[in-house]
């Protein structure tokens, strides 16, 4: 490893790691220039095994034995800084001790992920990453294929929603759709049924839907609050429900997600 220390925060050689917890910026730059930040050393590990190149990292010291291995023959910087510069730097107590900024990968194209695939989850504007990493962490364990996102919603690489979904967003297969209705079209176009998961009172139960769910499903779930907008039910093929009891209307939407896939698991 090119092991190099840094003491001073401003050093331009750490751009890339400045003003990390302002959701705003890094969610224009990030994409922008072209990567993401992964955090953590087990996470860094999970994306170099899954095929992503960094750019540079920056760690502590005592971090360099855990890391070195995922590490050789890799050859990027890595940037060495004690505790209160990364705090500096970052915006926050870097408690997990390694930072990584990773190349993005490429993304697939909407037809490539949904050829051999039977469940997708579609995610409408969902804002929040902690719920956009739950979502994906629950993909990944309850064996859904790929995940497709909206133009608007959250960034599923920006570090907190890679650190909730205990790394699963740089497994699962994912990509971003068109606005509708080129996303209906696209979904329809490779062969899937999508059921809306909202509040109807037209709605099927989820337990009578997934008796005789058909061979391919595409999940549609809403944003917080407000859930699926009008014009992504007008195009839905069927809205679902969970069933609640004693008064609750609704789960969480990445609670929601869980119990709907596990539901339609095949």
């Amino acid at each position: 490893m090119q092991l190099t220390p840094v003491d001073d925060p401003s050093d331009p050689r750490l751009r890339d790691y400045l003003h990390l917890t302002d959701v705003s910026l890094r969610r224009l730059t990030e994409p922008a220039g072209g990567l993401y930040i992964a955090e953590s050393t087990k996470v860094i590990q999970r994306a170099l095994e899954a095929g992503h190149r960094p750019r540079s990292v920056l760690l502590q010291e005592k971090w360099i034995a855990d890391l070195a291995p995922a590490l050789e023959g890799v050859d990027v910087p890595v940037y060495v800084a004690a505790p209160e510069l990364l705090e500096q730097i970052t915006g926050f107590v870097l408690h997990r001790g390694a930072l990584a900024a990773m190349h993005r990968p490429e993304l697939p194209s909407v037809a490539e992920l949904l050829r051999d695939a039977r469940r997708v989850v579609v995610l409408e504007d969902i804002v929040d990453h902690t719920n956009v990493g739950a979502i994906f962490r629950a993909v990944a364990g309850l064996g859904a294929d790929a995940v497709l996102v909206t133009p608007r919603c959250a960034d599923p690489l920006y570090r907190r929603s890679v650190r909730v979904s205990m790394a699963s967003v740089l497994q699962v297969p994912w990509t971003r759709l068109p606005e509708w209705p080129e996303a209906a079209a696209q979904l329809h176009a490779a062969g899937f049924e999508i059921a809306a998961l909202a509040l109807d009172d037209d709605a099927v139960p989820l337990d009578a839907y997934a008796a005789s769910a058909p061979e391919r499903v595409a999940l549609l779930l809403g944003t917080e609050g407000d859930g699926l907008s009008r014009t992504a039910l007008g195009h839905a093929d069927r809205v679902v429900t969970i069933p609640m009891q004693r008064g609750i209307d609704s789960l969480n939407v990445a609670a929601a997600s869980a119990v709907a896939l596990w539901a339609l698991r095949v």
